[in-house]
């Protein structure tokens, strides 16, 4: 077994949670560098300049090759690792991008069939989205509370919340 960590938590008396995804990689990176049992190893990733055409498309390739060797996809992230909105709301941290093959065992053998995509586009996500902001800001809590030094129970009250907001139904297809 071999972990692939893509970013440090926390560390005794701070919550790491808005170092920027560039920085954290670059901890891990060192981490890997020296561990002496070769459990952990590098992440796999590519920086994308989004206003800069040949850097999209070297992410579009690096995406289709990956995928295309059997790779279920990969998450897009901004660089800043916690960022709000215009009005002080957090923003995704995170979009998942899968690959065509793995949709295709949640969606079924034909979900690219045109009236396939259509009813696909036509699936309200809000739901989906709010909860998953909303465990996101749990865990950030949970996080605050634990590099404060607060007691176990009270970092546990929002672990658990996060918990209690996964029973809530929702396709798990999203």
């Amino acid at each position: 077994m071999r972990l692939a960590p893509f970013q440090v938590l926390a560390a005794q008396g701070r919550s790491l949670a808005a170092v920027p995804h560039d920085r954290q990689l670059a901890w891990v990176d060192r981490l890997v560098e020296h561990d002496p049992t070769s459990l952990l190893q590098t992440t796999r990733r590519l920086a994308v300049d989004t206003g800069d055409e040949s850097s999209v498309q070297a992410g579009v390739d690096w995406w289709l090759e990956m995928t295309g060797r059997g790779g279920e996809g990969m998450v897009v992230k901004l660089v800043d690792a916690l960022v709000r909105d215009g009005r002080g709301r957090l923003v995704q941290p995170g979009v998942k991008v899968r690959g065509r093959e793995y949709l295709r065992i949640v969606y079924g053998p034909e979900y690219t069939r045109p009236e396939q995509l259509e009813r696909l586009r036509q699936r309200f996500l809000g739901h989906k989205r709010s909860l998953a902001l909303r465990e996101y800001a749990l865990g950030l809590e949970a996080l605050e509370r634990l590099a404060r030094g607060e007691p176990l129970w009270r970092v546990h009250e929002a672990v658990f919340a996060v918990l209690a907001l996964e029973s809530e139904p929702v396709d798990p297809r999203l």
